[in-house]
C-alpha cells in the first residue's frame, strides 16, 4: 500500500516508554485475564492489538497503514497456516488408516516393568512423534504407564517425569505438532529445517534422560503389567488389521523431509496413502476416510468385522478420536490474533525501539541465545500459554538474529527450548495442571525427573558459547532476509 510523503513526515518515532505500552498491556491482560480470570486468550490479544493501534495512531500512522501491516504479516504466514490445516487432515487419516494405532500397539507391547521409566520415555516419545500431541500421549499411554508404576510400587514422580519428557520430546520433533508448526511460523523457518535444527538440543537432552532412567531401572526389581494395558492392546488388535504397508504414510513424510521437498504436497500424498490404507485394509468407507480428514477419526468408523465400537473403553476412545482439519481452527485463531498484535506493534516502530533497548547490552551470540531463553521463560511464566510464548518472542527477535548474521532457525529452536517444554513443568500453567491431574503426581514432584524438559536450555547455552550447532547466514541469505523483513 502506498503512503504519501506527507504521511511519512507525520510519523514519529516512539520513545522507550511509549514503545513499551503495547508490550506491558499484553503482559497485564494475559497475566491477569488468562491466568487469574481464566478468560480466553483471543480477545485479550485483540484488546492488546487495539491498544497498540491507538499508540500507532498517536504517532501519526493511519488505519490503512495498520491494517496493511497486519495483512502483510498474515500473507507471509499463509504457507505455515496451510501446513497446520494439512496436519489436522494427516492425523485424522493416519488414525483411520491404522498407522498411528499400529505404532501405539507395538510400542505398548515392549513394556518391561524393570525399565519402566526408560520405556515410558521412549514409547510416549514415539506416540507424540506420530500423533503430534503431548497431551494426548500423556493422557492415554502415559496413564497406562502410571498404572504399571502403581502396580509395581515404582517411583511415581520418576515415571511421571519420564512420560512428560517423552511426550514433549516427540511433540517437538513431530511435523504434526501445533507448537512445532507455530515456532516455524513465528520465525519464518521451513518446518523440516526447524525440526532438523531442534535435534542439536533435543537429542542430547533425550539421551541424558535415558541414561538417568536406565541407571535407576537397573536398581529396580521389576513388577507386573496391569490389566488396563492388556485391554488397550486387545481393543486395538480387534479394531485394526496390521501390516507393514500401514507405515508407508510415515515413510512418505520422512522421505519428503530428507529430500527437502515442499511440505504441503508431501503431507497431502501421505494423507492420500493413509486414506487408501483405511479403505483397503481397515474397512473404513471412503466417505468416512474423507470425513476423518476434516472432522477427525471416530471409533465408530472402524469397519473390521466383529468390532463393537460401543464396548471400547474411554482410554482407547481418548487415544484414537482426534485429528481433522477442524481440530486446528482454535490454534489458527490464536495465531491470527497474535499476528494482529504483532503487525500493529511493528508498523509504529515500537517493536524496533523496544528490542533495540533490550538487546543494546547484548554483544555476543551466547548473550543473544541467553537473552532469548530469558525472554521465552518470562513469557511462558507470565502468560502460561505455549502458543503465545512462541509467537511473541519469535516475532520480536527474528530481525535481531538476521541483523547479526544468524539463521532464524537458531531462534526457532531456542524459543522451543525455553517455552514449549517448560510449560508442563510449571505448576500454574494449563499444561502443568493437566499433566499433574492426568498422571496423579504433583507438577513440582515430577519436575526434577522431566529431565529433557529443563536441561535442553543448558545445551542451548553450551552451543551458543562454543558456536557448535549455531547456523550462520551467508551474506546473500542475510541480504535476502533483511529485504524480506
Amino acid at each position: 500500500m502506498s503512503v504519501t510523503s506527507s504521511e511519512k513526515r507525520a510519523h514519529r518515532t516512539p520513545s522507550l516508554l511509549v514503545a513499551a505500552i503495547p508490550a506491558v498491556t499484553l503482559i497485564v491482560l494475559l497475566g491477569g485475564g488468562y491466568i487469574a480470570a481464566s478468560l480466553p486468550v483471543e480477545p485479550l490479544l485483540i484488546a492488546s492489538a487495539v491498544v497498540a493501534g491507538i499508540v500507532a495512531m498517536t504517532l501519526g500512522y493511519t488505519w490503512d497503514e495498520i491494517i496493511g501491516a497486519i495483512a502483510e504479516k498474515i500473507a507471509k504466514t499463509m504457507p505455515a497456516v496451510l501446513i497446520l490445516i494439512v496436519v489436522g487432515a494427516l492425523i485424522g487419516t493416519w488414525m483411520a488408516g491404522g498407522t498411528i494405532p499400529m505404532l501405539i500397539y507395538y510400542g505398548l507391547k515392549i513394556i518391561n516393568p524393570q525399565f519402566l521409566a526408560l520405556i515410558a520415555l521412549v514409547v510416549t516419545a514415539i506416540v507424540s512423534l506420530c500423533t503430534g500431541t503431548s497431551w494426548g500421549s500423556a493422557g492415554t499411554i502415559g496413564v497406562a504407564f502410571m498404572g504399571v508404576a502403581v502396580g509395581m510400587d515404582a517411583n511415581l514422580p520418576m515415571v511421571a517425569g519420564a512420560i512428560v519428557a517423552g511426550a514433549y520430546f516427540g511433540d517437538k520433533l513431530s511435523p504434526l505438532s501445533d507448537t512445532t508448526n507455530i515456532a516455524s511460523l513465528a520465525t519464518g523457518v521451513n518446518l523440516f529445517t526447524h525440526i532438523r535444527h531442534l535435534m542439536w538440543t533435543t537429542v542430547p537432552a533425550f539421551l541424558t534422560s535415558a541414561v538417568v532412567y536406565l541407571i535407576f531401572g537397573l536398581q529396580s526389581s521389576g513388577g507386573t503389567v496391569p490389566e488396563k494395558v492388556g485391554t488397550i492392546l486387545s481393543t486395538l488388535d480387534s479394531a485394526f488389521n496390521w501390516n507393514l504397508l500401514l507405515l508407508v504414510p510415515v515413510l512418505v513424510v520422512l522421505v519428503g523431509s530428507v529430500m527437502k521437498m515442499p511440505t504441503v504436497p508431501v503431507m497431502l500424498v501421505s494423507c492420500a496413502t493413509a486414506m487408501f490404507n483405511a479403505v483397503v485394509f481397515q474397512g473404513v468407507s471412503f466417505s468416512n476416510s474423507v470425513v476423518a480428514s476434516v472432522n477427525g477419526f471416530k471409533v465408530d468408523m472402524v469397519g473390521k468385522s466383529g468390532f463393537q465400537a460401543d464396548s471400547v473403553i474411554e482410554d482407547v476412545t481418548r487415544l484414537l478420536e482426534r485429528g481433522g482439519m477442524n481440530s486446528m481452527m482454535s490454534v489458527l485463531l490464536i495465531c491470527f490474533c497474535a499476528i494482529a498484535f504483532a503487525g500493529t506493534v511493528s508498523v509504529s516502530g515500537s517493536l524496533d525501539v523496544l528490542i533495540s533497548s533490550l538487546l543494546a547490552p547484548v554483544k555476543s551470540t551466547f548473550a543473544l541465545i541467553a537473552s532469548t531463553i530469558v525472554t521465552g521463560l518470562a513469557v511462558i511464566g507470565i502468560t502460561s500459554n505455549g502458543q503465545v510464548s512462541l509467537l511473541i518472542p519469535g516475532e520480536m527477535l527474528r530481525g535481531e538474529y538476521i541483523k547479526r548474521g544468524l539463521h532464524p532457525k537458531n531462534l526457532s529452536r531456542t524459543i522451543e527450548d525455553a517455552a514449549t517444554v517448560w510449560e508442563p513443568i510449571l505448576p500454574w500453567t494449563s499444561a502443568g495442571a493437566y499433566m499433574a491431574g492426568t498422571l496423579g503426581v504433583a507438577t513440582l514432584a515430577y519436575m526434577p525427573w522431566a529431565i529433557s524438559n529443563w536441561i535442553a536450555i543448558l545445551f542451548a547455552l553450551v552451543w551458543g558459547a562454543t558456536g557448535i550447532g549455531i547456523a550462520k547466514l551467508t551474506p546473500e541469505e542475510q541480504e535476502a532476509l533483511e529485504a524480506e523483513a
